[in-house]
Formats: structure tokens, sequence, C-alpha cells
């Protein structure tokens, strides 16, 4: 299901996606009608169009467009909003924008998801800050970690100190705290809410070189919630360990907001 600014969207709204890849997104996972941390998801979209366009969002109206879009529709399935002007094209970006907002729907994965084995690289997004929809550079990191025998790419900087992966956040229990990485990166909605409940949290360079010491490691966002680290390039880490599912529990506690 798409809708652009809540009507069916067609194949030309769309190409300007496809043929300048200019915007930026949020996605969230609905359970029953709720979202954890919508409002989280909906600041973000203001903010990043601020920064994307300089142009306002109207937040409620991102709101109930999810909601026209969501309809009366119960369980639980994967939302994303993508906010793009078809009018900006690739030869005068530089001119006035008037975003729209598109909506699109897809299932949601049954969770808990298999252990991730990860390779590191020595990568960096354009503007980490922002959930942009320039993907090329994290899809061709991700690309190359799976025909390498992995399953995604954790992007480490020049001086092999870790900041994220190309489409969630990375921590890590090193046996009294949960430890988050200062770095250049998109600060996720599920890592902001964990940080919230979890009290024993800090924020602290990570290397790859620490990694040995770590009891665990674990992914989040939206769609995966928190998925265990299996792996990092050789070095093996505890899949099973309880704090990965102390967090589970964390997460799955926090209440909904409604649409």
């Amino acid at each position: 299901m798409a809708q652009l600014d809540g009507m069916p969207v067609d194949a030309d709204d769309l190409a300007v996606l496809a043929l300048t890849n200019y915007g930026h997104f949020t996605s969230m996972r609905i359970d029953d009608q709720r979202v954890r941390g919508l409002s989280h998801h909906l600041e973000r979209l203001v903010r990043d169009c601020r920064t994307v366009f300089d142009a306002d969002l109207d937040a409620q109206r991102v709101r109930e467009l999810i909601r026209r879009a969501v309809g009366d529709d119960t369980g639980s399935f994967m939302v994303r909003v993508t906010i793009f002007d078809p009018a900006l094209g690739m030869g005068h970006p530089g001119a006035m924008a008037e975003p729209r907002v598109l909506v699109t729907t897809r299932p949601a994965a049954t969770l808990p998801l298999p252990p991730l084995r990860v390779r590191s690289v020595g990568y960096r997004r354009d503007m980490p800050a922002v959930k942009h929809v320039g993907l090329f550079g994290t899809l061709r990191c991700r690309r190359e970690a799976q025909r390498n025998g992995f399953d995604d790419a954790l992007f480490i900087d020049a001086g092999s100190f870790i900041s994220e992966g190309g489409t969630w956040n990375i921590g890590f229990f090193d046996g009294e705290h949960v430890v988050w990485p200062d770095a250049d990166c998109l600060t996720g909605v599920t890592m902001r809410l964990l940080r919230q409940v979890h009290e024993r949290t800090i924020v602290a360079p990570v290397g790859l070189s620490a990694v040995p010491d770590m009891w665990a490691a674990f992914v989040t966002n939206a769609a995966i919630g928190v998925r265990a680290v299996g792996a990092i390039d050789d070095m093996e880490l505890n899949d099973d360990h309880h704090v990965v599912e102390v967090l589970r529990r964390e997460y799955a506690g926090i209440p909904g907001e409604p649409l």
C-alpha cells in the first residue's frame, strides 16, 4: 500500500525518488494501532525536513496521514513515512521545496530474529544525523559483507572506532553497563527509548580492539527491536547473554502511543 498526501500514488510521482533520490524518512512498527516512540518519529521528520528541505513540516498532519493509510487494520506491520518533493529534479535541487508525504506499509518480521554476524568496514554515511534516502553506500557495504559470508556491515571510522550499521544502532554490554558508542551516527528511536528505560547505560567510544572484552553485543531499530550479535569479523560474541533478553523485555514494556 502506498499513499501520497493521503491519496493513491502513481508512478510519475515516485519517479523522482528513483531518478533523483533526495529526501528523508522514518520507519515505525505498528502493533494494534500503537507505535512505541511515535512522538520521536514525528520529531525526527520535522527536524530532518528543516535540514534537508529548509521547510517546515506539520507533525499532526503527518500523523493524520499515517492514520488514514493504516485505517482500521490491526496486528503488526511496518509503516515508512518518506518526505520528498516530486517536483525537485536533479537539475535544480536548489529550488524552493514543497515536501510531500509518502506513506507505505509492509509486513512486520516475526521477532526475535536470529543473531547477526557483521563485518567491520570503514565508512561514514553522508549527514549521519539525518535518516535520508541516500542508501547507495550503505547497501554497497551490506552487499559486500553478505558476499563475504556475513549478514551486514558495521561502520568504523579511521581510528577503528565503531559507529553504527546502515539501518541500525549497536550497543554492547561490558559486564556492568550497556555501552552505546559515542560516535557520529543516527540516533535511532529504539536506541533512544532503551536509553530512557535501562538504568545502567553509558555512552563512550568503543574501538574494535575492545570487542573481545565485551560480554555481549546487540543491534536495535524499530523493525527488529533488539537483536543479538553473534560475531564481529572473526570475534565471536555470546549471542545468548541474558542482558539481550532483559533489553527485549524492557523495550516490549514501553507502552505504544496511539495513532
